[in-house]
């Protein structure tokens, strides 16, 4: 627009220089064969309306050109009223009474310390930081609604209000120990209250939080006397695990004390019964041997007793004599014959 302004003015500026030129040359133009240096001013009248042409026009191209640089988003305005168009980085062209406001649509960091209080009042002081991103296919409505300075009139009265809304509804200790859940609930609800406006949450963080001193030491004698606490219970536990632990292997040692000589109980039992076993069976073995005995000798001598005749029986009397006859005679029907034998006996002799 500015540009489009210098076109006209120069424009005008020329007319106006070409027709004083014009008029100043008629008014002093010499008459009746005289000469006047204004003379030429006539004849080079035309040039500054040519000049103020040219440098119009070299403005007028000038204001029909846009450049948007690289990570921004051109907002076109027509007479100050913003239009449903807008501009992409690089090389555009417009109407020469069009205006391009650039919008920076990349991925800019805040970061902010805010002052809170917590559910049972205990102030804290948190960092906050927020990357945040405009979306560039509506940044016409967040430039006609806020303008560019969306972040001081929008981003930044809606960080303090998460961050202190959030951390009211936690106490001082909860603060301490769900530090991500808290980061969590914030973004959560800027991300809701951002949006309204085209605004994206990329990603949050809360950097720091840092509370009163009182409240620090409080915390920190807390967590020594629970430290403390934990490690009463750690060694009563080790202690109690060791005793039965020992128990344990007591009993185990009994029980494996008493399994073996359960064992060996039985196993003497076993060899024992073998062995009484054993005895029945030698026992039985020899009874059966000398009953065996018993019959064969039994047969035997039934056999031989079957066998003897009167005959073999003297036969067997005289191949045992001595030659010697008994003193002594029992009577009986058969001493002649026992004589008649001796004595054949000895005339054989």
């Amino acid at each position: 627009m500015v540009y489009f302004s210098i076109a006209l003015i120069t424009l005008l500026i020329g007319i106006i220089a070409g027709i004083c030129m014009h008029s100043y040359s008629k008014t002093f133009a010499p008459r009746g064969g005289e000469k006047t240096t204004s003379y030429p001013l006539r004849k080079f009248f035309v040039l500054p309306i040519v000049l103020g042409v040219l440098f119009s026009g070299v403005f007028v191209f000038i204001s029909c050109t846009a450049t948007v640089p690289t990570g921004h988003t051109g907002v076109l305005t027509t007479f100050g009223k913003v239009e449903d168009q807008t501009l992409d980085a690089g090389f555009n062209t417009k109407l020469p009474w069009q205006s391009v406001v650039n919008m920076d649509n990349r991925v800019q960091k805040a970061t902010s310390t805010l002052y809170c209080f917590s559910s049972d009042i205990q102030e804290v002081t948190v960092a906050y930081t927020l990357n945040y991103q405009i979306n560039k296919s509506n940044a016409q409505n967040l430039y006609k609604t806020v303008g560019v300075t969306y972040y001081d009139t929008v981003i930044l009265p809606n960080i303090a209000e998460a961050v202190k809304v959030v951390t009211a509804r936690y106490t001082a200790e909860q603060l301490v120990s769900s530090r991500a859940e808290l980061a969590t609930a914030i973004e959560d609800v800027l991300t809701s209250q951002l949006e309204s406006y085209n605004i994206e949450l990329v990603s949050a963080a809360i950097e720091d939080m840092d509370f009163t001193d009182a409240f620090t030491n409080a915390v920190e004698a807390k967590q020594v006397a629970a430290q403390n606490k934990l490690q009463a219970e750690i060694e009563q536990q080790q202690k109690v695990m060791e005793q039965e632990a020992a128990a344990k292997i007591a009993k185990i040692q009994a029980e494996a004390e008493a399994e073996a000589a359960k064992i060996k109980a039985e196993a003497d039992a076993e060899v024992a019964k073998i062995k009484a076993q054993a005895e029945l069976e030698v026992e039985k073995t020899q009874a059966d041997a000398k009953k065996y005995a018993g019959e064969k000798e039994a047969e035997a001598n039934k056999a031989i007793s079957e066998s003897l005749t009167d005959e073999l029986l003297q036969y067997q009397y005289i191949q045992q004599w001595d030659g010697k006859l008994p003193e002594t005679y029992v009577g009986s029907e058969d001493v002649s014959t026992i004589i008649n034998g001796a004595g054949s006996k000895a005339n054989a002799n």
